[in-house]
């Protein structure tokens, strides 16, 4: 395997340096990140260089580029990056943790982050630069799409279709045999029960506060 260089110096590119080293036995060679964004020389004790020297100093030849970047701008610039890395000639490979099942024969595309406890059923299909946080479960026959990010504990029931650039919330609901449309954001807990338009939001309201203070409930 070639060394690894990871595109960001954030939290989610420090989480990546921990599972590809620890948990796929890759070696992280540097970071990167566009030059007006590096803030320091190093990080997790790799070196920082700016993207606009990446080619030069870690050529696609001999290094692979995983982009560890979030959902921000509804995922676009994740897509931007990612798009921008392989127009290089780099490889982008996926961490899928040994500890999710993974029942599709399709193979995941590439730059997938799907970290631990996910169950991915059979005759699923997933895209390029997929995000799947922790413990989520993606029903037979889903489709998801390129540049998608789902948060924890989402349920995707069988045969969805999750297009291009959704951001699915922590805890959110998607019935069996819907299309969530591009771009689509559910917010923490949202249950979705018939297709969402394109660009849609759709949010569950917070749990209201009671007007009883802690201190005067009994049993407590």
């Amino acid at each position: 395997m070639k060394p690894l260089v990871i595109f960001g110096t954030s939290q989610i590119a420090e989480l990546a340096h921990f599972y590809f080293t620890r948990e796929a036995g890759r070696k992280v060679a540097a970071f990167t990140v566009d030059g007006a964004f590096i803030s320091a020389p190093n990080f997790c004790g790799c070196p920082v260089i700016a993207f606009e020297e990446l080619a030069q100093t870690y050529p696609a030849q001999d290094y692979d580029v995983f982009v560890a970047l979030s959902y921000a701008s509804v995922n676009k610039l994740r897509e931007q990056k990612f798009t921008a890395v392989q127009a290089l000639g780099y490889d982008c490979p996926s961490y899928i943790s040994t500890r999710t099942t993974v029942l599709t024969q399709y193979p995941i595309g590439k730059n997938c982050f799907i970290l631990e406890d996910n169950t991915i059923q059979p005759f699923v299909r997933i895209g390029d630069n997929v995000t799947l946080w922790s413990g989520n479960h993606i029903g037979h026959h889903s489709v998801i799409e390129h540049h998608v990010f789902v948060s924890s504990h989402v349920v995707i029931s069988g045969n969805c279709h999750i297009e291009e650039g959704c951001f699915l919330g922590v805890n959110s609901t998607i019935r069996d045999g819907l299309r969530v449309g591009k771009r689509t954001v559910l917010g923490v807990g949202a249950r979705l029960l018939e297709d969402s338009a394109p660009e849609g939001v759709y949010m569950e309201k917070a749990t209201e506060r009671a007007r009883v203070p802690s201190s005067r409930l009994r049993g407590l």
